[in-house]
């Protein structure tokens, strides 16, 4: 079976079909716990993580330096939480943690704004100006939001394998509808899909390793996994981070070999003054 991810609009039902669909599976269902994981792992309060994925857009100003280190350790949680290949998460940016990884099924759960009118207004008892104008404003925070983080438009239907209106059909009809596509061959776990997952495991418990570190956080360092062979690539202004990243990097579980692709900060320089 493959790992399932749904992702929703506000208030678009994503919650009950994940639910559903990972009660008839069997399968662990995550969303707001995939941040409570990472914050256990990586050392980040969760009222961070909060900021950075829930909250009005305050947060920009005061934590764009750290995306990169949030996107790291929410990959590397969602991965360790996928283990055992059982999975159904529902949320932000779920169709962006397992790139290269086939045996998942990516799910958008749309619906149209009059659909979603009706929910705000019957959970917060908003008239419908004001319920407009908290959805319109809720998606507009969201898209920001992870298109800050992950660079991509979760609203972009290409970045998923299965979309649908739940306007057009009830939860049950949509549970089935997921539950039958997961059961198909093409997402059904192979050797290679397999590998890609151990592979991604492997880059994301580097990259996690490198920023839990205070003397390699802010380092810009390209990690690479083939075979659970790490290779490593970027600028280092100090030889002996070098040392530093392929210790942490080697004692990464399931790193068989660190190849260091570094270049000095000095052997830049030079570089540049020689195609002067």
């Amino acid at each position: 079976m493959p790992i399932i991810t749904i992702s929703h609009s506000a208030f678009g039902a994503g919650r009950e079909l994940a639910e559903r669909v990972a009660s008839v599976l069997d399968h662990p269902c995550i969303s707001r716990e995939l941040l409570i994981e990472a914050s256990k792992l990586y050392g980040i309060p969760e009222t961070s993580f909060s900021e950075v994925l829930e909250t009005e857009p305050h947060w920009w100003k005061r934590w764009r330096e750290n995306l990169r280190l949030y996107k790291i350790a929410l990959r590397a949680a969602m991965c360790e939480l996928a283990q055992n290949g059982k999975l159904v998460y529902h949320g932000h940016a779920g169709q962006e943690f397992f790139t290269g990884v086939s045996h998942v099924l990516r799910v958008l759960l749309t619906a149209p704004m009059e659909y979603r009118l009706e929910q705000v207004r019957l959970r917060k008892g908003l008239g419908e100006q004001e319920a407009r104008d908290f959805l319109e404003e809720t998606d507009r925070i969201r898209a920001h939001r992870l298109k800050a983080i992950f660079g991509a438009d979760w609203r972009d239907p290409s970045r998923y394998d299965l979309v649908l209106n739940i306007f057009r059909m009830n939860l049950e009809t949509a549970a089935e509808l997921v539950i039958e596509t997961s059961q198909k061959q093409e997402f059904q776990p192979t050797a290679e899909s397999l590998q890609a997952f151990r592979d991604l495991t492997i880059t994301t418990r580097v990259q996690a390793a490198l920023v839990m570190s205070p003397k390699t956080r802010d380092l810009d360092i390209t990690v690479d996994t083939k075979q659970g062979e790490v290779s490593l690539y970027g600028l280092l202004s100090q030889p002996e981070l070098e040392e530093k990243v392929m210790r942490l990097a080697g004692g990464v579980p399931g790193v068989g070999k660190v190849i260091p692709n570094f270049i000095s900060r000095s052997r830049a320089l030079a570089s540049l003054r020689a195609r002067e």
